[in-house]
């Protein structure tokens, strides 16, 4: 196999949320001009590649479209499950239990329904920020506080927990759930087994539950590995686990995710209260990537390195004082701009204004995001090498 990661795919009038759901999403539906019609505008902003998605994907659902009946599905046998577990133990040497296996529509579906089924009135959700903003809308949608613990950046754009904060907050009476995202997006820290039995020695020792989203554990830079926060506790019932296949094989629009609940009450819960159906095509598309996506998932991991080795050399030569340390992990650059905007400033709003790219601003990311910009580097280099022209020119011009 030799994937074409240069290929350039159209994705007009395929409803692609990246391409034409820009101005809902990020700006409300308001219609403000930009530098260029919004079908040249440079879409690095939501958290899916513009590559083809993975072969194994499309073999499998071919697969299972052969067969003519779309009827309620759920996942009664364990194609899913053994393909699921063995890439585990293969990634990770980690082997999740059958009986703690769940499915979900999504992995942000997933924590909506945690924080309903597990959470009450007055308790306390706590997360690390910046952060993922469907973090606080699954609380605010029920009625939870969202506090956050900020990350402690250093002048080379390492972020690391800051312990003390994060101990006093989990303390509080009312705090019963801790979201961890990791890798962490935005800024792409995976973190080492030390951090992670720190963590969840903090939780258990003030009765918090962990909400672990892994779904970014197997987009690494080459060198880097990935440790389930729950392979460090087995007898642990008390870390919830949610995976997909949709990041890494670019999936997202198929709707499948996994969420493994060692804790039987809180399992019993979900059974009682979600439905099992699911998308026949996705799992079986979920099952194909697993069994047989490996050498693609590598292939994947090798451009997306050199893509952050490119814009690295791109923004010190351009940006220098730019903040932009290569993430360990995900498709997501964290750059630090602060050096040329002043506190408080739109940029999401700024370049998409000013050049016609269409990323993140910190902003959206809870708190402690204030001039950084999130880009999706899960392109071809061709977009890229634009995207990077684009935003360079506009903060030049921004600065002259």
């Amino acid at each position: 196999m030799n994937v074409d990661f240069d290929q350039i795919i159209d994705r007009s009038n395929t409803n692609a949320v990246a391409r034409h759901g820009f101005r809902r999403y990020l700006f409300d539906g308001d219609d403000f001009p930009m530098p260029c019609d919004d079908d040249d505008a440079m879409s690095m902003w939501v958290a899916d590649m513009a590559f083809a998605s993975a072969p194994a994907a499309v073999d499998a659902m071919r697969a299972r479209l052969d067969h003519p009946i779309f009827g309620y599905t759920a996942v009664f046998d364990d194609e899913l499950f053994d393909a699921y577990r063995d890439w585990c133990v293969e990634q990770y040497d980690w082997k999740p239990e059958r009986d703690h296996f769940l499915t979900s529509p999504g992995v942000v579906p997933a924590l909506y329904d945690l924080v309903e089924h597990i959470l009450k009135p007055g308790e306390q959700v706590l997360t690390l920020t910046p952060a993922y903003g469907h973090f606080k809308n699954a609380s605010d949608y029920h009625g939870i506080n969202l506090v956050t613990s900020g990350l402690i950046e250093d002048e080379n754009g390492r972020f690391d927990v800051d312990f003390a904060d994060l101990e006093a907050k989990l303390a509080d009476p009312s705090m019963r759930m801790f979201f961890l995202c990791h890798p962490h997006n935005p800024t792409g820290r995976v973190f080492s087994d030390d951090e992670l039995r720190r963590m969840a020695e903090l939780c258990f020792a003030n009765d918090v539950l962990v909400v672990s989203d892994e779904i970014h554990c197997d987009l690494l830079r080459h060198g880097v590995t990935h440790t389930p926060m729950v392979k460090l506790f087995p007898d642990s019932d008390q870390i919830i686990t949610c995976m997909s296949a949709s990041k890494t094989f670019n999936l997202a629009g198929l709707g499948t995710a996994i969420v493994i609940i060692p804790n039987d009450e809180i399992r019993d819960v979900w059974v009682n209260r979600n439905s099992p159906i699911v998308n026949p095509i996705s799992i079986a598309g979920a099952a194909g990537c697993f069994r047989n996506g490996h050498e693609w998932r590598d292939q994947l991991r090798t451009y997306l390195d050199a893509n952050f080795a490119y814009a690295k050399e791109v923004l010190t030569e351009q940006l220098p004082d730019a903040v932009f340390p290569i993430p360990d992990a995900t498709y997501l650059a964290w750059i630090d701009l602060r050096h040329y905007f002043e506190p408080g400033t739109n940029l999401t709003r700024f370049f998409a204004e000013h050049a016609g790219v269409v990323l993140e601003g910190g902003d959206m990311f809870i708190s402690d995001g204030d001039g950084h910009i999130r880009v999706n580097f899960a392109c071809p280099r061709a977009t890229l090498a634009k995207g990077l022209d684009r935003i360079v020119a506009a903060v030049h011009e921004h600065t002259s």
